[in-house]
């Protein structure tokens, strides 16, 4: 397969995921790498001196770039003190820097936080919540295994905007155990009229490794689930929410940052137990991924070492590297981006985007590459096609 030379340039921009691995309790769909503790029995201050050893092994990575975004994912971050968030924004400035109206986010679970929590991670500097509801129906949180009930999950929107965020996502997921349609457009419904910058609406998938795994619930039929997704994106597209991803939905000016960085094959640094990073090297010209040792307190542990796995992508692998994350876009890419991410000639992978073009999956026109609608709605398939 052809390389190119890329100049350090034409880096792709830079962002920073910081993972918190703590939880209240352990939801039975989750696959995420997150561990039940006692709020009280976080280790708050071990975890900071440890996340500060880990920003300070990955600075040079970011080769000069400011970060374009900072997401604090879990676990549930908020359980974190404000002050911790604070001080680790902090050190993320002063080591790497924060480029122009960087957008820092933080998740937060309605079953931990109140307005005052809201406004301390607003005066620590985060300017964006993802707060996690999934559901506005008691019975089923209680299946999913959530600790907040519908009257802390209506008030949550409130609550962070009284405390000045004017920007903030919801989590909402469909296709629960024995969740009727009329169940599922409900939810919607209610996520709707909070009034949130951002929805995440997704269906709930079974993942090895959890509860629901090993003792699968009752799930909706499948003609159920496409009915709620055909009238789900009706409803959110008369509310002015606009699809840009898979599962994303936004008001006009209010994607999410963090996101589009990591669907536009950008970089991200990844700081705390578990987290994935993906990073460009020059000179020569090389991808990398890696992934920091998982368990807290083997992350805790200072003889431990910090990367647990580190691995190049290979030059024939980048291609489909690159396409299995831009493809989760509506718009696509601009086809000229594809070279300076990848360090591989466009002249190589043509054939294939053909042989793709023809299947009516795939499309490129005004010098953007993009799945059609139908590409779009069946992307497994197409990206199953991309290995044949």
């Amino acid at each position: 397969m052809t390389e190119i030379k890329v100049p350090l340039s034409a880096l792709p921009p830079l962002s920073a995921y910081v993972h918190v691995p703590w939880c209240v309790r352990k939801c039975p769909y989750c696959d995420f790498n997150s561990h039940a503790l006692d709020p009280n029995q976080i280790p708050e201050a071990d975890y900071l001196a440890r996340l500060f050893e880990d920003l300070e092994q990955d600075a040079p990575l970011a080769q000069g770039r400011p970060l374009r975004s900072v997401f604090f994912g879990g676990g549930t971050p908020s359980l974190l003190s404000p002050s911790a968030i604070g001080r680790i924004l902090t050190a993320l400035d002063r080591r790497i820097g924060f480029g122009p109206d960087c957008e820092i986010t933080l998740e937060a679970n309605p079953g931990t936080v109140d307005e005052s929590h809201f406004r301390g991670f607003r005066d620590a500097g985060v300017n964006r919540l993802s707060i996690g509801i999934q559901s506005f129906n008691d019975v089923h949180l209680q299946r999913l295994g959530r600790i907040h009930d519908r009257h802390q999950a209506l008030h949550a929107g409130d609550r962070a905007r009284a405390a000045g965020f004017d920007n903030f996502n919801l989590d909402l997921m469909h296709g629960l155990p024995d969740q009727t349609e009329a169940d599922a457009l409900a939810d919607l419904d209610q996520a709707i009229a909070l009034d949130p910058s951002h929805l995440s609406w997704y269906q709930l998938t079974i993942e090895p490794n959890t509860e629901f795994y090993r003792k699968p619930p009752v799930l909706p039929e499948d003609d159920t689930l496409w009915a709620i997704q055909e009238a789900g994106q009706a409803k959110l597209a008369a509310a002015g929410f606009a699809q840009y991803e898979v599962s994303a939905y936004a008001r006009p000016g209010k994607r999410c940052q963090h996101n589009l960085n990591y669907w536009g094959y950008g970089d991200y640094l990844g700081i705390g137990p578990g987290a994935h990073g993906k990073l460009t090297r020059t000179d020569p010209f090389d991808i990398v991924r890696t992934r920091k040792t998982r368990l807290p307190k083997d992350y805790l542990n200072r003889d431990r070492l910090l990367i647990r796995h580190e691995e190049r992508v290979a030059v024939e692998d980048r291609p489909f590297d690159y396409f299995i994350n831009t493809l989760r876009l509506v718009e696509g890419r601009p086809a000229e981006e594809f070279s300076p991410a990848t360090g591989v000639a466009w002249s190589a992978i043509e054939p294939t985007l053909v042989r793709l073009r023809d299947t009516g999956m795939l499309e490129w026109e005004h010098g953007s590459l993009r799945t059609t609608d139908q590409g779009f709605l069946y992307l497994n398939d197409l990206l199953a096609h991309w290995l044949t």
